[in-house]
């Protein structure tokens, strides 16, 4: 009795075993040959992708014309479009005038300037010919008063001498306060010039904030890409921060693809990948593998069984060498469908069909 109870779960148990293996080998014979690690290579299918850029306005306004269309090609730079700028240049036109009427105030307070110098020096000159009056009036008084007292000369002379001395002492006074005046009024004019230039400096600056607001209303392509929509059309209303176009970046160029979760663990960051895209014969691509992200309904720290970890997938990003893309930006496309082969053994030799197309090498060293 207990002989045949043991045999029955042996059976019991092989039975278990074998269904167990069948299992296995029915989950590799199911796994897709494009997701299985075969020579130290595995390989998914993608899309050949690119990051987006989307031309935003940073003022409220409406559109007054787009210069590009779906699908050109465009460099950093580049004007793209233009909002409506009435009032703005309006404002501008008049700063201009405002300008130009300061400008002419700055050349008058300069020939102001100029003529109270030519005062001043003449005010100058005429103190200095009054002091020298005033010296031979002097020296006239001394003589009479001698004369006078030998007798040469009466008392009224030496009157008549002292008059006219006190007279050019009072003419001397006279032209060094006309001289100050003069002077006190190149300082006056020197600070009208300094005031209508600080005029223009004001006019200037809203200038300046005039123009970079024109600016704001002129749209340019941050970088090199490609159109691939136009959000808005002319007369369209925006407001602060409406998208007007869309556009790809070509020199950010990549490819996702899924692996399983138990293959994918063996792709590094750095990885070298090779992109061969369908409907392109001999045509391979260079990049590197740049990120990986868990793409799973099981969270990551729950225990699964085997079954639940075959449908764990790895999301892999490829990015396609920049200095390549650099030598190639018109002849960027994306949507394009393919396959990505993961080189997962660093020592793996690429096979013959993976080499890199000769015609890639060669344009990105010229």
């Amino acid at each position: 009795m207990k002989s045949a109870l043991r045999r029955q779960a042996f059976i019991t148990i092989l039975v278990a075993v074998l269904a167990g293996i069948g299992a296995g080998n029915s989950c590799t014979r199911d796994m897709p040959r494009s997701q299985r690690s075969r020579d130290g290579f595995v390989h998914g299918n993608g899309r050949i992708e690119a990051s987006e850029v989307e031309v935003a306005t940073r003022q409220p306004g409406r559109v007054q014309h787009i210069f590009v269309r779906k699908g050109d090609f465009v460099v950093a730079g580049q004007r793209l479009a233009l909002m409506q700028v009435d009032t703005d240049q309006a404002e501008r036109e008049a700063a201009a005038a405002r300008r130009r009427e300061v400008l002419e105030s700055v050349s008058s307070a300069e020939a102001e300037v100029a003529v109270r110098k030519l005062e001043c020096q003449a005010a100058e000159a005429a103190v200095q010919h009054r002091r020298s009056e005033l010296e031979t009036a002097r020296q006239r008084l001394a003589r009479t008063e001698t004369l006078t007292n030998q007798g040469a000369l009466s008392q009224r002379d030496v009157e008549n001498e002292r008059a006219t001395t006190r007279q050019a002492e009072a003419d001397v006074s006279a032209s060094e306060m006309h001289h100050d005046a003069a002077c006190a009024a190149v300082a006056a004019a020197r600070m009208h010039v300094t005031s209508a230039r600080s005029a223009v400096a004001a006019v200037d600056a809203a200038r300046r904030r005039i123009d970079t607001a024109l600016l704001e209303f002129e749209l340019r392509a941050p970088r090199d890409g490609r159109v691939q929509d136009r959000l808005a059309e002319p007369g369209e209303v925006l407001e602060a921060g409406g998208k007007v176009l869309k556009m790809l970046d070509v020199a950010d160029v990549y490819m996702t693809f899924l692996l399983p979760d138990t293959i994918g663990a063996r792709v590094a960051l750095g990885s070298d990948v090779r992109i061969a895209l369908d409907g392109v014969q001999q045509l391979v691509i260079p990049a590197r593998v740049a990120s990986l992200a868990s793409v799973t309904s099981v969270p990551p720290d729950t225990p699964a069984t085997a079954p639940e970890r075959q449908r764990r997938m790895l999301l892999v990003k490829a990015e396609i060498d920049g200095e390549l893309l650099r030598h190639h930006l018109q002849q960027v496309t994306t949507g394009r469908s393919g396959v990505a082969w993961v080189r997962v053994d660093p020592q793996a030799e690429w096979p013959a069909g993976l080499s890199v197309s000769p015609e890639l090498i060669v344009r990105a060293r010229s």
